[in-house]
């Protein structure tokens, strides 16, 4: 590719962002009460979320489903062809139906009405066409329109799927805010993977426990590089008795050799960092991982609840969690 058609289609991609970011502006200022009414609606019903679109409208009907059912809200998709074909038996009358429809006139999804109607189904739409059948027949009709597609012919769903996306998100965001959803609740829908892991684990599943390297205040220098060398988590802790004085890394070691002359001659309570940074044992893994980072540390010393140092968390812990089952 030319240097002229590369310029050409960075022209077009950027063009064709600032139309969409452009109709999700507009969409945000339309935005009323309505979208209270169709969160109430969700909340107050005792079945799921069924969205129902087709086409392009579809596809991004399947992702808001998928979306409500992992923040909390039960929902699923229907298709509206096969609805007449045994589908229809899927949806029952404590369901909510999600109508995806821009032009409001599709006519899959108009054919879904009567049924929706004769259940006593509530039903919210999300059309560009305020004044569409769709819009009439539903309980709530929320406004997706755009004044044109992104597209250069103004005919491929563009802009409008982006707004619909969008506003599926800001209905299922509305609702965890609601239903006070916690990284807890999101952990539970998601145990397969990483983010998953990192919710459920604590830090208790991941720590170095015993035995831990530990060294008395009055340590020599050799004591304490032998503690690290055979503890083999590059540090020490220190200990008198019971009672946790402080800890000795690497780093530690290095400092000390670049600022004294005779550190060999030096004690473990001299070449410590005195009130190491705990944390409790309980911690979800994610919220300790974070603290780390913001402390920039790389390594924690683990406590119960009665103040008791049980073990040693380390930022590459996060590469230990448990598999995924």
């Amino acid at each position: 590719m030319n240097e002229g058609a590369a310029c050409g289609a960075l022209a077009i991609a950027q063009e064709t962002l600032d139309i969409e970011i452009e109709a999700l502006k507009r969409m945000r200022d339309r935005l009323d009460s309505r979208i209270n009414e169709a969160v109430e609606l969700i909340l107050a019903m005792q079945g799921r979320v069924v969205v129902v679109g087709m086409g392009k409208s579809g596809i991004i009907g399947q992702k808001i489903a998928a979306t409500l059912a992992s923040t909390g809200t039960p929902a699923f998709f229907v298709h509206p062809g096969e609805a007449f074909h045994g589908d229809l038996g899927m949806i029952k009358p404590i369901d909510v139906a999600l109508l995806i429809s821009n032009s409001g006139e599709t006519e899959e999804v108009l054919r879904v009405l009567p049924f929706l109607q004769y259940q006593q189904n509530k039903m919210i739409a999300l059309t560009g066409k305020m004044d569409s059948t769709l819009a009439q027949y539903a309980h709530v009709a929320l406004d997706v329109g755009v004044e044109r597609e992104a597209c250069k012919n103004n005919l491929a769903p563009t802009s409008s799927t982006t707004n619909t996306l969008a506003m599926g998100d800001a209905l299922a965001v509305a609702l965890t805010v609601k239903r006070d959803f916690q990284p807890e609740d999101f952990a539970r829908f998601h145990p397969g993977g990483s983010l998953g892991r990192r919710l459920l684990t604590r830090v208790c599943d991941v720590m170095h426990k015993d035995p831990l390297p530990v060294c008395a205040p009055d340590a020599s220098f050799r004591d304490v590089v032998n503690s690290i060398t055979y503890g083999r988590l590059g540090l020490t802790l220190v200990m008198d008795g019971e009672m946790l004085k402080g800890i000795i890394t690497d780093g530690d070691l290095r400092r000390a050799f670049e600022a004294q002359d005779e550190v060999k001659n030096l004690t473990a309570a001299q070449l410590m960092s005195p009130n190491p940074l705990t944390i409790a044992a309980n911690t979800r893994f994610a919220d300790a991982e974070a603290f780390m980072r913001e402390k920039k540390v790389g390594a924690l010393v683990v406590q119960d609840t009665q103040g008791s140092t049980v073990g040693v968390l380390q930022i590459y812990s996060m590469t230990q969690l448990p598999p995924a089952v």
